[in-house]
């Protein structure tokens, strides 16, 4: 089988090579998929540029989501049959053609459920539906605050929020972007480029204050979005995208600083949360949450709650462009790669 192998750090042109590869066999409790396509996340461009600790020793295989046909069941497997279509994460290792994962973070799929929305179940909607439904209870009225609210994760969190009833601020860096958000329902989108997105809320709400912000991009904004919050307040921090584009170790620590310095007894005065959400050992240590999240989500779709979005595709060769353009901010929705 094939696979695309991370060879270097730096420059998405220069950093993968396709070869070939050992066809894994599953063991017990594991499936094994065809991988039709996988997904890409923003940990892979971190782990691409040399940023992300948890990468293996390069040369490697990275990639936290597929979606494909399962062609092999271990011992143990139960509810799963091959040639069933299902989506699911796994723990690096997803630019493959073929992938052996746990079966309880697979997640079934109707055959007609559109690529870029079965690509991002596993990942994206798992992602926001512990962060929106698992870390924080949302109330009709409840102001919002989404960051990145165009991208993959973005997306999920903007139909989980509006389906609870808030009201919610989006952020986005273009116009085309801007017309996407509405799409989706957002109530007052921002173009982060063109205005201050911290001036534009004060003006919307006045003397109020938000009651839960949504932070991927880390850096000043997380700082800036605790003090956004009020009485009650929480901020769920899923990413920090804001040190993909740190150049040294100076830089790195700068943009680390901007996070801010919190002390319990100022959360405790202040009556603020701050969340953190990394999917990666939750799923080690906790699989059973992300069979729960996935649940979830396919019961979200089956009820039309949930609905495809946005999305991008690219054929396997052109996974340098995938990824420059996703680094480059350039993609609205999940994006997923071909084989």
């Amino acid at each position: 089988m094939k696979a695309v192998y991370l060879v270097r750090n730096g420059s998405a042109h220069q950093a993968f090579e396709i070869r070939e590869a050992t066809m894994p066999e599953p063991k017990e409790n594991q499936v094994r998929i065809q991988v039709e396509a996988f997904g890409l996340n923003f940990a892979d461009v971190m782990a691409r540029k040399g940023k992300y600790k948890d990468c293996p020793p390069l040369p490697c295989v990275i990639g936290y989501d597929v979606v494909g046909r399962i062609d092999a069941l271990g011992n143990k497997v139960h509810g799963l049959q091959i040639g069933d279509r299902v989506a699911s994460l796994i723990r690096f290792g997803g630019y493959a053609e073929y992938v052996c994962v746990d079966h309880r973070g697979v997640a079934k799929l109707p055959d007609e459920m559109p690529l870029t929305f079965a690509g991002a179940i596993a990942t994206q909607y798992c992602t926001a539906y512990y962060a929106a439904y698992d870390c924080v209870n949302i109330f009709p009225g409840d102001k919002v605050l989404i960051h990145a609210a165009a991208g993959g994760v973005g997306t999920a969190l903007v139909q989980l929020c509006k389906h609870k009833g808030a009201i919610v601020f989006g952020t986005c860096s273009t116009e085309e972007k801007i017309k996407y958000l509405k799409s989706l329902g957002v109530d007052h989108p921002i173009n982060y480029t063109t205005s201050d997105y911290n001036t534009v809320i004060q003006q919307i709400l006045g003397k109020d204050k938000l009651n839960f912000v949504f932070d991927s991009l880390g850096g000043k904004y997380f700082k800036e979005g605790v003090n956004l919050l009020g009485a009650g307040g929480k901020i769920v921090g899923y990413g920090a995208a804001t040190m993909s584009e740190t150049t040294n170790k100076l830089s790195f620590l700068k943009v680390a600083l901007q996070f801010g310095i919190y002390h319990p007894g100022m959360l405790i005065r202040q009556s603020k949360t701050i969340v953190g959400v990394y999917m990666l050992p939750l799923a080690d240590q906790q699989p059973q949450a992300i069979e729960r999240c996935l649940r979830g989500v396919i019961k979200l779709y089956e009820e039309g709650v949930l609905k495809p979005a946005g999305g991008m595709e690219y054929p396997v060769a052109q996974i340098a462009d995938a990824h420059e353009a996703l680094e480059k901010r350039k993609t609205i929705g999940k994006v997923m790669v071909k084989w």
